[in-house]
């Protein structure tokens, strides 16, 4: 059952987790508990469950005796997920093809077509979380569990560059075309296309001035 206390925490590490990916709170900043807690005008036990979350994530670092700070931006361990990211979505590729059916791959469909994406600049937290659905919901739908969890760890650990790179209209709209052009290779059954496009669309979010 949910209690006042448990929601309390889930709101404050919906907070934190919000000003961070949107870097308002900087990397590398430090975090107290004190003076958290005076901010959201409770006690330091949700703070600390807040807190807890948000370093299994790997949004912050808790250290001993020195405090919690906000992860800095390490690219090369980024570029090294990235690497790694390519690999799994092959195999999520491969499996979707041979076991989503055609109503769910039209579903997906209906969500990247063209014309969605227009007034969505500005819009970068939506549209992060909609492409990571995407990716997601290709793993789920080839059906392998395992596959499912290692994909949602990468993605825990380069959301914060994924946010980065949807923050102008131009690379959304490719967001669209990219993903409707792969979707439309896995309902022709085509994976040797699906996985070159999701590749070169992998490859050019790692890629990106931003990142």
């Amino acid at each position: 059952m949910t209690t006042a206390k448990s929601e309390t925490a889930q709101s404050i590490y919906l907070n934190l987790r919000n000003l961070i990916l949107n870097f308002e709170i900087q990397p590398n900043s430090r975090l107290t508990e004190t003076e958290l807690a005076t901010y959201f005008k409770v006690s330091r036990t949700p703070i600390r469950e807040a807190l807890q979350r948000l370093e299994t994530e790997e949004l912050i670092t808790i250290r001993p005796k020195q405090g919690c700070f906000v992860r800095g931006m390490d690219f090369d361990e980024f570029t090294d997920y990235y690497q790694i990211r390519v690999s799994l979505e092959m195999l999520s590729l491969k499996l979707a093809c041979i076991n989503m059916p055609d109503e769910a791959l039209e579903k997906l469909c209906s969500v990247w077509e063209k014309n969605v994406s227009t007034g969505d600049a500005g819009d970068a937290e939506r549209i992060a979380n909609l492409d990571e659905a995407f990716h997601m919901k290709l793993a789920e739908g080839g059906g392998n569990r395992v596959l499912v969890k290692m994909l949602g760890d990468i993605n825990n650990r380069i959301r914060i560059v994924r946010r980065l790179d949807f923050t102008d209209q131009e690379r959304i709209s490719k967001t669209y075309e990219e993903h409707y052009g792969i979707l439309q290779s896995l309902l022709n059954r085509d994976v040797p296309t699906a996985k070159n496009d999701m590749t070169h669309h992998i490859k050019k979010m790692r890629d990106s001035p931003r990142c």
